[in-house]
């Protein structure tokens, strides 16, 4: 298949799940990690495709990209997942050509978010498409899309209130503290993990609970020095992990580890425990929740939580969707140009050799004014294409008319 008309609308393909069909137990199956993101690259470039990225988050896990059919980028993400690709189909969503650009769009500016207008995932995505432009697989349409999506969320972002009051996954477990937990910031609060939502709920924490009585751990122990330094908190070490645990009235997990952190055993007969579980897939272990001293919450579940602020939002859909569609305009009105790329250029070689030619020899132009006379012919033709959408005829005239215009 030529490759200029492989890249075309129609063959491209967004294959995902999220929260709509599947739960947090389902999602955590398709999670993609940096190794298994680039052996899937590796394996795609290996089939003839070179223009693809994935999206993988604790909502959701998508693949973006040219194929020859959407069972191609099922199978190979599947391929690197606990999850196999019967599983991700049952709940999936496919969409192809207009519908998986309009579906980016709405994933851009916080629309499908699991919380309506969590900006979290503008940066998800630009991590998500910086990794696919490390490997070589961000083209000129995947690098115009993702400039246009991040624009219309830039846009909806200052021009609505989609995101106005504080309202994400990282907040929503602040709220739901202060909703159990009767002076919590009397409490130790232990969060484990320390990565971008790590990071949020932790801010969140001390902003909104007015608490510094939080301990930090991570994996990567200077990242929990470095968070804690800054804002007056403690940190251990993860060796240090059952004493934390054992001393800890709320618990928050937010690492990306692929099996459970927490244990059952660590907390037995440890006291009564608030546990909140931001992971994807889920880092404290299922048979923890038949404690009876353990109350443990998920993402699912605080993801539920509905106040006025989301209401709120939810009025701002309408204006939301008029900006993606001005966006979305500008960005078929720039696909439908580059169609046109061919021939223009194949229009450049031709006048170049019409100049060449020897009827031509007693013209005493400069190179110069000969660009600059292509140039024009090239822009004008580019417009007369835009407007009326005939190319043949309108590569015919710019010939026939610099022809004319020679003798």
């Amino acid at each position: 298949m030529d490759l200029h008309q492989f890249k075309t609308v129609s063959n491209f393909f967004v294959a995902g799940i999220n929260y709509k069909k599947s739960d947090a137990a389902v999602r955590g199956q398709f999670a993609i990690s940096s190794t298994q993101y680039s052996t899937i690259l590796e394996k795609a470039a290996l089939q003839g495709l070179n223009e693809l990225f994935i999206v993988s988050t604790c909502n959701r896990t998508e693949i973006y990209g040219f194929a020859h059919c959407s069972h191609q980028l099922v199978e190979l993400l599947c391929a690197e997942t606990i999850g196999d690709a019967a599983t991700f189909t049952k709940a999936a969503y496919i969409k192809n050509g207009e519908a998986a650009v309009q579906h980016l769009f709405s994933v851009g500016a916080g629309l499908d978010s699991q919380i309506l207008g969590d900006y979290e995932i503008v940066g998800q995505l630009k991590t998500a498409v910086k990794f696919a432009k490390e490997h070589g697989f961000v083209g000129a349409f995947t690098e115009r899309l993702i400039n246009s999506v991040l624009q219309a969320s830039k846009v909806i972002k200052n021009q609505t209130e989609l995101s106005g009051g504080t309202v994400s996954v990282s907040f929503a477990a602040v709220q739901y503290i202060r909703t159990i937990i009767t002076n919590p910031s009397t409490k130790n609060i232990l969060l484990v993990g320390v990565g971008k939502i790590g990071r949020n709920t932790c801010k969140n924490l001390v902003d909104y609970l007015g608490t510094q009585n939080i301990t930090l751990i991570n994996r990567s122990p200077e990242k929990a020095v470095e968070l804690a330094d800054s804002l007056g908190l403690r940190f251990a070490t993860i060796q240090n992990l059952e004493t934390e645990i054992a001393v800890a009235d709320v618990i928050l997990v937010a690492t990306n580890a692929t099996t459970p952190t927490i244990l059952k055993k660590h907390l037995e007969d440890k006291g009564e425990k608030l546990i909140i579980d931001l992971s994807i897939p889920y880092n404290v272990e299922a048979a923890a929740q038949a404690l009876p001293n353990v109350q443990l919450v998920n993402v699912d579940e605080l993801s539920k939580l509905k106040d006025e602020t989301l209401k709120m939002r939810e009025a701002e859909v309408p204006k939301a969707k008029r900006i993606i569609g001005e966006v979305m305009m500008e960005f078929e009105e720039w696909r439908e140009m580059r169609q046109h790329v061919p021939l223009l250029r194949d229009l450049k070689v031709k006048l170049k050799e019409l100049y060449a030619h020897p009827q031509y020899d007693n013209v005493t132009d400069c190179s110069k004014t000969r660009d600059l006379q292509i140039q024009r012919v090239l822009n004008e033709t580019a417009g007369k294409i835009k407007e009326q959408n005939t190319r043949g005829c309108q590569y015919i005239t710019a010939l026939n008319g610099f022809i004319s215009a020679k003798n």
